[in-house]
């Protein structure tokens, strides 16, 4: 049987893809054992403490892991963070397409660069909502002794209505990677070139030829 060649093109360092996959089960831990210590039913799984030690061990790497990031990746790092304020006229008009483009379709998309409109989107909210939950998150750790009860309640619910709003960042995040199969971009670190100039043509043309690969497809 013959064989098909397919051009694959670098999407991601090796290690920005350790700091997303360790990410996953910090993220995990902290919902989970955040919802067992405000969910009243749960209550009885929360007796001892336990929980509540969990939930501050798994800070640790949740607070440390952008930080590595932004060692290992500076470059990277600031660019992602530029881009996801960043809108351009083509970004606009990609939003008048998000109800297609969340059922599936990509026809007559807008051209995107490196990160389309709505995962620049999806970025600069994350920052915001990981913002959100460690500073509310270190107030009600560090200051209970220090604060009122009308300050700690506040507080507590900037930081569960912000990790809620993770939550959902998080659960769209999963649908798009599924819905258009770029799941093997964080897995691997390449995507297709067809795919890539599905989602970002700006960022192909971009590319010199020597950051593409040719690879055999059985």
């Amino acid at each position: 049987m013959a064989s098909e060649s397919v051009v694959l093109v670098k999407r991601y360092q090796s290690t920005q893809r350790l700091i997303h996959w360790l990410g996953v089960p910090t993220f995990l831990t902290l919902l989970i054992s955040g919802v067992v210590l405000i969910a009243s039913p749960l209550a009885p799984l929360a007796a001892g403490g336990i929980t509540r030690q969990i939930h501050r061990i798994a800070v640790v790497p949740f607070m440390l892991l952008p930080i590595l990031y932004v060692v290992l990746n500076p470059k990277q790092a600031m660019e992602l963070l530029k881009e996801s304020f960043t809108y351009t006229r083509d970004d606009i008009a990609w939003f008048k397409h998000m109800p297609a483009y969340f059922l599936g379709r990509t026809k007559g998309l807008p051209p995107q660069g490196r990160i389309n409109a709505g995962q620049k989107l999806h970025h600069a909210a994350t920052f915001m909502m990981f913002n959100f939950i460690a500073w509310s998150g270190f107030v009600l750790w560090f200051g209970k002794g220090q604060l009122g009860y009308d300050v700690l309640a506040i507080t507590a619910m900037i930081h569960d209505l912000s990790m809620l709003g993770l939550t959902v960042l998080m659960i769209g995040h999963l649908y798009f990677t599924l819905v258009y199969d770029a799941l093997t971009g964080m897995l691997r670190g390449y995507v297709t070139k067809e795919y890539s100039e599905m989602e970002h043509p700006k960022w192909v043309e971009e590319k010199p030829e020597n950051q593409f690969i040719v690879k055999e497809k059985k």
